[in-house]
């Protein structure tokens, strides 16, 4: 039986969106697969996810990633969350310095519960946001490099950088992947076509309301 279009893929790589609510991951979520922006964006309740299909080095990558709710009420999803998770987009405000103090606590979070190896960026979000800013690009920048982090600063709204955010960790995963593969002489489990993706809240929460513009 011929799978379908869709379905028609090389390696499925599951991306996390994490940060503090309100710095724009459902944002970026929605730029990134469906180039929508909604500037009226509610809270995201518990967990949802898209999913794009896209080109890196030559290979068909099925990317599929998840948003979360920043509420502490939500912790509980934590564990289910990062199971799988080959790579993290850490989220801040760039115009909220406390969203950017918070980096250390949700990176924490991160190596508790995700893989070892997980591929981890630090995203400034918000740059469109000139005259708010609070947190220098230096600052952000250095503590990425303390911490082995790759570091980028986007706007949603503007699309800036969004696409390249996302390229860029869905690049590093396949390297570190096809490596993997290379050395043990196995094709590594993200290669699997027909995997089983664990779904934590309903199957339709995927798609989000159409108030966004396509701009």
């Amino acid at each position: 039986m011929a799978r379908r279009p869709d379905e028609d893929y090389d390696y499925l790589f599951k991306v996390v969106l994490i940060g503090d609510s309100g710095v724009g991951k459902s944002n970026l979520l929605s730029r990134f697969t469906r180039n929508e922006f909604c500037l009226e964006s509610k809270s995201t309740i518990g967990v949802e996810f898209a999913t794009r299909t896209l080109q890196v080095e030559g290979r068909t990558i099925k990317a599929q990633i998840w948003d979360t709710a920043g509420q502490e009420r939500y912790r509980a999803i934590t564990s289910a969350y990062y199971r799988g998770a080959l790579g993290a987009l850490l989220v801040y405000d760039v115009t909220k310095p406390t969203t950017f103090e918070n980096v250390s606590r949700w990176l924490k979070e991160l190596r508790d519960h995700a893989d070892s190896n997980i591929v981890i960026m630090l995203i400034g979000n918000k740059t469109d946001l000139k005259h708010l800013r609070a947190v220098a690009t230096e600052d952000a920048q250095g503590f990425a490099e303390t911490e082995g982090l790759s570091f980028i600063e986007t706007s949603a709204l503007e699309a800036t950088n969004v696409e390249k955010s996302f390229q860029t960790i869905l690049s590093e995963i396949y390297r570190i992947i096809s490596k993997k593969t290379i050395s043990s002489n196995e094709p590594g489990p993200t290669s699997i076509k027909e995997g089983t993706a664990l779904v934590v809240g309903p199957q339709d929460s995927n798609t989000k309301s159409t108030c966004c513009s396509t701009s």
